[in-house]
Order: structure tokens, then sequence, then C-alpha cells
């Protein structure tokens, strides 16, 4: 008899985080230290699928059995599946602090959750590639929306009066493109500023400019 090959595989979760450290969290290696016997920590099961409609992962929680000298994990899943198969409730999980996103110790200081409030940014910038050019920061629409307005100040009046070409998107997705402007996302509403070529940096703009 063949070795069963089951469907899913863990995420390496460090890379990610590494790859996308404003919008992936991924708990910081100081606080999995802290996670014990009797503790619940959340993975990302990759796996196969040819249903159409499935996700890529399910994030699920493990309850955390052992713990050896060398950092290896065993644990058993705390979830139903949604969508794998061959994986229930209980089965046996290993895996290691690489795997881990989330545990019972995390806090809300972190990057994603410090930029997951949303904004408005072209495509120029989310697709394109554009650096950001121009930003500004007025009244918020909800209370989702932190304000900020982010162009490559290169877009025709004709390509913003188009739709299509704005995106919702979290500050922490326009950041994963381009940070130059980080130092300014504490400023107050009515703030703006234009990035000036010569100096290489952002300049703010008076209102009457």
């Amino acid at each position: 008899m063949g070795t069963f090959m089951p469907s899913w595989t863990l995420e390496n979760a460090d890379e990610t985080a590494a790859a996308h450290k404003y919008t992936f969290f991924k708990s910081p290696r100081e606080t999995i230290a802290l996670v014990k016997p009797g503790d619940v920590v959340k993975l990302i099961f990759v796996f196969e699928s040819e249903n159409p409609e499935a996700p890529r992962a399910e994030r699920m929680w493990v309850f955390v059995d052992s713990i050896d000298p060398n950092g290896k994990f065993v644990g058993r899943l705390n979830n139903h599946p949604s969508w794998i198969q061959d994986l229930k409730l209980d089965d046996q999980v290993a895996f290691d602090a690489s795997n881990i996103i989330n545990t019972e110790h995390d806090d809300d200081d972190n990057l994603v959750e410090r930029y997951i409030k949303r904004c408005f940014v072209t495509n120029r910038i989310l697709t394109d590639g554009a650096r950001v050019g121009y930003l500004y920061r007025e009244p918020p629409d909800n209370e989702r929306d932190s304000g900020w307005r982010f162009t490559a100040n290169d877009e025709s009046d004709e390509y913003m009066e188009d739709s299509n070409n704005l995106a919702f998107v979290s500050i922490g997705a326009v950041l994963s493109k381009d940070d130059s402007f980080i130092h300014l996302l504490d400023s107050p509403e009515g703030s703006s500023f234009i990035f000036d070529v010569p100096t290489q940096s952002f300049v703010e703009l008076n209102e009457d400019e």
C-alpha cells in the first residue's frame, strides 16, 4: 500500500508576513514563546480542491498538547474544517513557530491593526506600480475610513472621474506598495502633501495651493 498524502499543508507564515508586513499579521516570536500546552494557536491550512468555489486555505485553531525542547509543537485540530475533506476535529497536527499566525497572547499593537482603516487610492499606485505622488486627508466617509486619499499625481481628470480607477482598501495595502509617506499618516484632516522630485521628499501644501 502506498503512503497516504494529505490534501493540505501548513503555510510558512514567516515568509508571508515578511512579504506583506502591513497587511498580514503573524504573532512575533517573543509572543509565541509564551505559548504552553493547553493553549490554542491558529495555523493556515493550504489545500487542493477541484471545487472552483473553494478558497486556497482555511485558518483554524489548534489545541497545543506538547512542545519539545527544539520548539516543535504537537496539537489537535480545534475546528471543524469547512472545505478540507481529509482533516477533522481532534486530528493530530505537528507544526513549528513558523506556522503560527495567532496565539491567545496577541494584542492589537501591530502594523496590520495600526493601518487597517480604509483609504481611497488610484490603480496607478495599487496595480500599475506608480509611487505615491500626492496625498491628502479629508473628513472620513464612515468609521472604517481614515480620510486619506492617494494618487500618483499624474492621473488625468478623465481618469479620476472613472470610479473603476479607484479602490477603497486598507492603508496597509497602499503601504505594501510604497511606504515612503508613512511618517505623514498622523497628520490631521485638511493636510495635503506632494512629492518633490528635486529633493526626493514630501512637501506640505497650504490650503490655497
